[in-house]
């Protein structure tokens, strides 16, 4: 169960405090840097399981929980110390609570139900991640984001909103295809 890959993954979700004590203590580039390494080592893992067949259940389930962990603690860490508005962080934090509540109620109610990343849903994670990062290099290197940055927030809040209309979906579906 425990190979490089999920020692890769286990390596990453260790790193989350870090980058929360970084963030609040105003390290940007120490912030920065944890991210990037985050960044590099997702790719890392998940390319040494594909390339030499290392995927195990435990990756299949950490892998996800330590980018979910990387990009709610990021949000939420800068809305609490004012870099973002709470709206964004509570829009990004629900969805994932809402796809885990819609995960589980399936489960114990005997209608398990395989979560599969949808387009809107990918769209989503690569455009939290990617301002996410902006944010903090715009803190660690002194730029300002000016009214992109608002546009940004818009179109993150935006695609959150879209991705758990989609998955909310897909639930209903499968919960009414399972009831038949």
């Amino acid at each position: 169960m425990i190979n490089l890959p999920n020692f890769i993954t286990i390596g990453r979700l260790l790193l989350v405090p870090f980058l929360i004590v970084m963030i609040t203590q105003g390290r940007w580039l120490a912030a920065v840097i944890c991210f990037v390494v985050a960044g590099v080592s997702d790719a890392v893992d998940g390319y040494i399981a594909k390339r030499f067949s290392l995927r195990t259940e435990l990756g299949a389930y950490i892998d996800p929980l330590a980018d979910k962990a990387l990009l709610m603690s990021i949000y939420v860490t800068l809305a609490v110390i004012g870099t973002l508005p709470g709206w964004l962080a509570i829009t990004v934090v629900s969805r994932d609570v809402m796809i885990l509540v819609g995960v589980v109620v399936a489960w114990l109610i005997g209608r398990p139900l395989a979560i599969k990343p949808l387009v809107v849903s990918k769209v989503n994670t690569a455009a939290q991640i990617g301002f996410a990062g902006l944010v903090l290099a715009a803190n660690a290197f002194s730029f300002d984001l000016g009214m992109a940055r608002d546009w940004m927030m818009g179109l993150i809040g935006a695609l959150t909103v879209a991705s758990a209309g989609a998955y909310l979906l897909t639930w209903f579906a499968h919960m009414n295809e399972a009831a038949s």
